[in-house]
């Protein structure tokens, strides 16, 4: 079984912003494979259902983003997820340009303060993940007060794109693996050498 997780926060106030990029991108897959809601449990809105033949969690953490280990660690020790094989973290990230997405099989969490919280409850940096491009802030912004803001319209239609994408990239590692998919979609993407990206 897998745990798939996407960061966010769960007011209506913070829908649409980009440090929501998480949830968005589980939204996505629950309306794609129509996944029922199974309600709300240990600290995260999860539902359960089956894409490209597995079984799968998905997962939105309701701590608000600096507290989502609370509600993965509860999810990986219950369910008895192998971090390294079995979860796939969705977030935002400022490293990379709206419209972008990259896959990694582990690495350290950065500046993003969601992902900190993970792999210290988790005990571990070893799990894939896949990072929304969100794009850098502009000099002029504090770093929360950009994340907390919506996309322009015109990044609004890239970022939709890279949610789209950010799915298939779930579907590719659940099918084929996580190296087919970072095979396929880091390649498109342009080049950046840091894994040590992220947000506040």
């Amino acid at each position: 079984m897998y745990l798939i997780v996407g960061l966010g926060n769960p007011d209506r106030k913070y829908e649409n912003t980009k440090h929501n990029m998480g949830f968005d991108a589980v939204t996505e897959l629950i309306d794609r494979y129509r996944i029922p809601s199974s309600g709300i449990s240990m600290k995260g809105m999860y539902g359960k259902g089956i894409i490209q033949g597995q079984k799968v969690i998905l997962l939105k953490p309701l701590t608000y983003m600096n507290l989502s280990g609370d509600a993965v660690s509860a999810y990986v020790r219950y369910y008895k997820i192998d971090p390294e094989k079995e979860l796939i973290v969705i977030y935002d990230d400022t490293d990379l340009s709206p419209g972008q997405i990259r896959v990694r099989k582990s690495g350290r969490p950065g500046t993003h303060n969601g992902m900190r919280d993970v792999t210290a409850k988790l005990g571990t940096e070893k799990f894939c993940r896949i990072r929304v491009g969100i794009g850098q802030r502009p000099s002029y912004m504090d770093l929360v007060d950009y994340v907390m803001s919506p996309f322009p319209k015109d990044e609004r239609v890239l970022v939709d794109e890279a949610l789209k994408k950010a799915a298939d990239a779930v579907e590719m590692i659940l099918s084929e693996g996580v190296e087919a998919a970072m095979n396929t979609y880091n390649q498109k993407e342009k080049k950046h050498e840091s894994d040590e990206a992220g947000t506040a």
